[in-house]
């Protein structure tokens, strides 16, 4: 006779977890895991990485979810490795061989491809993505042997760094430093850079190593998570207000902090600015964000009460 399940007893968590994703689990399953783990309430990720991606994933929990889109839409670095001369129907090494050709790529070759896809370029997402058409991800298509029209996307390869590393087993190997703005697809980049090689590519390895101003140094794996008690989980959580590190800050006095609360504006002699951090001065505390025009204070994702409550009794 099975034991019966013992039931979790959820509690108010609210922050960030800089958690270093593992292979094979999709983003969605590494979430589930570490909401268990420290037993919140809600919680949500900013940016998917597949399965067969390691690396930068951002956890966010309570009201820390307000501001998930920041990042969302933040700038992200990787480091891949691309087998050069085998195509695949994913463009990884998830997929069916689709085509071979034999590999004649010089360094001169290499420097040229890295300047070419440096900077703003067009990219066109691979089918094996979770892009929707007529509310049915592309994927979905894609194992019906289906294959939709998708119009290039707009993207910047800020940084772009191309090395040849070791030949393994006759099969020669690119090393890819990539930083990039949002909506860029990996893989999609090293299969066209294959094809722009001459001899086609596919991804074997992929690591999200910075996202936004969060870097893989700063993340902690599953498994320590699993070996600790709650109270060392707990250390592991960043304040909210670490996804607006890089804003503009305001302070406001208690009377205008209530009202800004309550989405009113606020005047003052600032000046503009598109992102802004909004603290209350009696407590300190993280009230939302807002942005500055002609001396206006004006209100966005803002906290509830209850939430700055819970967030200052939990921190105290």
């Amino acid at each position: 006779m099975n034991a019966p399940r013992t039931r979790v007893q959820r509690r108010p968590v609210h922050g960030v977890l800089l958690l270093d994703k593992p292979l094979g689990l999709s983003s969605n399953q590494a979430l589930q895991k570490a909401k268990w783990l420290l037993r919140a309430e809600k919680a949500g990720h900013t940016g998917t990485l597949d399965p067969l991606a390691t690396g930068v994933l951002l956890l966010c929990f309570g009201a820390a979810t307000k501001f998930s889109q920041l990042h969302l839409d933040a700038d992200k670095t990787y480091e891949a490795i691309a087998l050069l001369g085998i195509r695949t129907s994913t463009a990884d090494a998830e997929g069916e061989i689709i085509s071979t050709q034999e590999v004649n790529v010089t360094p001169q070759d290499i420097q040229r491809v890295e300047q070419k896809f440096t900077g703003p370029i067009e990219q066109i997402p691979p089918m094996y993505s979770a892009l929707k058409k007529d509310g049915k991800a592309l994927y979905e298509y894609a194992r019906e042997g289906i294959e939709i029209e998708r119009p290039a996307r707009h993207i910047v390869i800020h940084q772009l760094q191309l090395e040849e590393i070791d030949a393994k087993d006759g099969q020669r190997f690119l090393k890819m430093i990539v930083y990039c703005s949002k909506g860029t697809y990996i893989r999609a980049l090293a299969e066209d850079i294959g094809i722009e090689l001459g001899c086609g590519a596919h991804l074997t390895q992929l690591r999200r190593i910075a996202t936004g101003s969060f870097q893989i140094g700063q993340c902690i794996k599953l498994e320590q998570l699993e070996s600790e008690d709650d109270q060392e989980r707990a250390q592991h959580i960043q304040p909210v207000e670490s996804l607006v590190a890089g804003h503009h800050t305001v302070t406001l006095a208690s009377d205008d902090a209530g009202r800004f609360l309550s989405g009113v504006r606020r005047r003052g002699s600032w000046l503009d600015h598109d992102q802004v951090a909004v603290y209350g001065s009696e407590p300190h505390a993280f009230l939302g964000t807002a942005h500055i025009r002609a001396g206006e204070l004006i209100p966005e994702r803002l906290l509830n009460p209850q939430e700055i409550h819970s967030i200052f009794e939990t921190t105290v």
